[in-house]
């Protein structure tokens, strides 16, 4: 439902921006190409510049076009936001919330929790962006996203944390694996297999660099990799081994595609975790009742976890 508070002008430039071209805007959103043309000539004319370059392959943003662009999803954010809100006043489960997580996530925890939006909150839509920690943090402390749930969370004066826990570094490898029958591991004992890596773009990259930089200059060349999802299947194969934390691998551990090492010695860093908010500005209602009970399975998730060691 629309309350059609967003500017007819605006929602055009952002059709012609997302279909390539004035015609391709008219048959998606159902307008006469005419009066689409018109708007954006009559906006092009009040400002004295181009929204958009016209060439024969389509019509691309100028800056000026991508600001327009940007006001207009955030006017639609607002208006959501807007009706999300009355809608609680009148008792109605009904609303918008965005949530920022991080790529190995994405195909345990969260799933799983918008499982259970759909059954508890069918009216209730949720946005889901994959981010690094560092990404989400910035999404959060801007308004980009209602919350983030993600590793390694830098403190910041801004943020609120809900839930938060430490993860103990682990080696996870697959069943079959000759280091799988170890009860615990030191880095020297994995150095030796093909491992896979995060990139820099994660802190628990930058922090095995910072402690332990002789893992990434002596042994097998290791592949790298910005993508949780792959490195999670490169161990799972049995080819490679992985330095990360439980919640990581959490629906592989519990299917015991893997085994979760414990990686002992000295200098060995713990991880962590934490569903936070922007402490700045105000939830609505939905969001923090969906706050609450996402807080409530990272808890029960991580409990399944460590239940399975005992």
């Amino acid at each position: 439902m629309s309350l059609y508070l967003v500017p007819k002008s605006l929602l055009y430039v952002e059709a012609v921006a997302d279909h390539g071209s004035i015609q391709a805007a008219a048959r998606a959103i159902r307008i006469a190409a005419s009066a689409i043309d018109r708007q954006i000539k009559l906006i092009e004319a009040r400002l004295g510049t181009q929204l958009f370059d016209r060439q024969t392959t389509g019509m691309t943003l100028t800056s000026a076009g991508e600001m327009f662009v940007l006001m207009a999803r955030r006017w639609q954010e607002d208006e959501t936001q807007l009706l999300s809100e009355v809608r609680q006043m009148q008792g109605v489960d009904f609303g918008h919330v965005r949530l920022v997580a991080m790529d190995s996530l994405v195909n345990g925890l969260v799933p799983q929790f918008l499982k259970s939006v759909a059954q508890d909150y069918p009216r209730v839509r949720v946005d889901v962006d994959v981010a690094t920690p560092d990404g989400a943090a910035e999404m959060l402390e801007r308004g980009d996203c209602d919350m983030a749930l993600c590793f390694n969370l830098r403190p910041g004066r801004d943020l609120h944390v809900l839930w938060s826990a430490e993860l103990p570094l682990y080696c996870v490898v697959a069943p079959d694996h000759p280091l799988a029958v170890q009860s615990q591991v030191t880095l020297q004992d994995v150095r030796p297999y093909a491992i896979a890596v995060q990139s820099r773009a994660l802190a628990i990259r930058r922090m095995l660099e910072a402690r332990h930089s002789w893992m990434f200059e002596n042994g097998p060349p290791p592949v790298v990799t910005n993508s949780l999802q792959l490195l999670k299947q490169l161990v799972v194969s049995g080819d490679h081994v992985a330095l990360t934390s439980e919640m990581d691998a959490a629906p592989e551990l519990l299917s015991g595609q893997m085994q979760a090492i414990p990686v002992v010695g000295t200098n060995i860093a713990a991880q962590s975790i934490a569903l936070a908010v922007n402490a700045r500005q105000s939830l609505p209602r939905i969001a923090s009742i969906l706050a609450g009970n996402l807080a409530t399975q990272s808890g029960e998730m991580l409990d399944r976890l460590r239940a399975r060691r005992l």
